[in-house]
């Protein structure tokens, strides 16, 4: 009995002095944070590549429709429907990777200014299936027939102020216009919403705006669509 009672008192001290299975409980609290960590460095990546891409594609589209159109024998630049609707398709190619007209929305403006110094978004082109706010152009808008003739009715929108975001507006020189670009994608994380939602990130909306002076002798009067006729890629289509 009393040999008995003896092993049992020695027990514990047996026990604090056991660190058998230290390590594994020692992993059992820092896995998770470790692999927190991980999934967070992950998306964080994923994210910041993705913003890249973006802003790439923003770049080359504004690029890209300020030096495009056709050459005439007086050595003018005329932009037809069929240039914008190549130019638009090599931005779809170069976001396919990231679904990006599935995702968002690409809006293309022409800000131009007379000789008068008047101001005005002449005409816009879009892709993207996504609409409504955040998504369609938060800077302006113009009608679907707007620079498709010489009219007064399809002169454009006025835009005295230029477009972007306050305090930074872009302005197109006099007898000149700025090939404007707004891209807005909605981010789809790699790990989970749950995550952004964790770290504090819960907007999952990426938006860049881009802008290029036409640096040709473009003629400015419309955005001509001689036969045979190309389809308009309007702001009111939501095309992928």
């Amino acid at each position: 009995m009393l040999s008995t009672l003896s092993r049992l008192g020695r027990t514990p001290r047996r026990l604090a002095r056991d660190n058998s299975g230290v390590a594994l409980l020692e992993f059992a609290f820092g896995a998770p944070l470790v692999l927190m960590l991980g999934l967070y460095g992950i998306e964080l990546a994923n994210q910041a590549l993705i913003n890249l891409k973006v802003s790439q594609i923003a770049l080359n589209l504004a690029d890209n429709a300020s030096r495009v159109g056709l050459i005439n024998n007086a050595n003018i630049e005329q932009l037809r429907e069929v240039d914008m609707n190549d130019v638009l398709q090599a931005a779809r190619n170069q976001g396919a990777g990231i679904n990006l007209t599935t995702n968002g929305r690409v809006i293309v403006s022409s800000l131009e200014k007379d000789s008068s110094g008047t101001q005005r978004i002449h005409w816009q082109r879009c892709i993207g299936q996504k609409s409504g706010t955040n998504y369609d152009s938060t800077y302006g808008t113009t009608t679907t027939t707007a620079g498709t003739d010489t009219t007064p009715a399809n002169a454009g929108t006025l835009a005295p102020s230029g477009m972007g975001d306050a305090g930074q507006q872009v302005s197109a020189p006099t007898n000149g216009g700025v090939m404007f670009v707004e891209i807005n994608y909605d981010y789809k994380p790699v790990v989970g919403q749950w995550l952004m939602s964790l770290i504090g990130s819960s907007s999952l909306r990426i938006h860049y705006i881009a802008s290029f002076i036409v640096r040709d002798n473009r003629d400015f009067a419309q955005i001509y669509n001689p036969s045979p006729t190309a389809t308009r890629s309007t702001c009111n289509l939501y095309p992928a």
